[in-house]
């Protein structure tokens, strides 16, 4: 399982921007960074500060991944016909994390790995509890029957923050969702503005 090296409240605030849109976020009080030096730090940032901010937040957005992890994702979208940084968009939002969080089975990308990394979570009928495993087009995805009733999954799904996005078809009564499509950059809900073009100018000067 990833480590979790930041709290998700000290990703928002490192970023000056809440990533998840969630009410509590520290940067809805105050928008400068952690620590006592915070409010020193809006210089204007350079071509490769921007590439760096971009890769941390889109990194950070998907429950802080490990550089190792974020890293081979690109090579993937690189080597992928097409547009790369729509394929890395793709790939992340293939993670069975990232489709549990946006069926709103759970309230934050960060428990959705948890939900998936206990064995609450089924893939086409079968035990899924790698956060990570890459979710196809038509594939079910299902919350376990005995896990039905957490009190965490009926928070989530009555939960009126977010909306599930149409490239998953769920059905809240069942504890289903079905991955319809892989989405594009402009289909993904993100709160912010994610920049995956800076994401590929970074990983290809460095």
């Amino acid at each position: 399982m990833t480590k979790r090296t930041s709290a998700k409240y000290k990703i928002d605030r490192r970023m000056g921007e809440n990533i998840w849109g969630r009410p509590k976020s520290p940067v809805n009080r105050r928008e400068y960074g952690p620590g006592q030096h915070g409010q020193r730090r809006k210089t204007k940032l350079s071509d490769f500060g921007l590439q760096l901010r971009a890769k941390q937040k889109l990194k950070g957005y998907y429950g802080d991944l490990t550089e190792k992890q974020f890293r081979r994702i690109y090579k993937e979208a690189e080597r992928v016909k097409g547009d790369t940084g729509e394929n890395l968009i793709a790939l992340l939002e293939r993670r069975l994390d990232a489709v549990v969080y946006r069926a709103k089975f759970v309230v934050t990308m960060f428990a959705a790995r948890q939900f998936v990394n206990h064995g609450h979570v089924t893939v086409n009928g079968q035990r899924v509890n790698i956060a990570s495993y890459r979710v196809k087009e038509g594939d079910i995805i299902e919350v376990r029957a005995k896990s039905k009733q957490l009190a965490v999954l009926i928070e989530a799904t009555q939960n009126t923050e977010r909306d599930v996005p149409d490239y998953l078809d769920v059905d809240h009564s069942k504890m289903t969702a079905t991955f319809v499509r892989a989405p594009g950059l402009s289909d993904v809900p993100y709160p912010v503005i994610m920049e995956p073009n800076l994401v590929i100018e970074y990983y290809a000067q460095n």
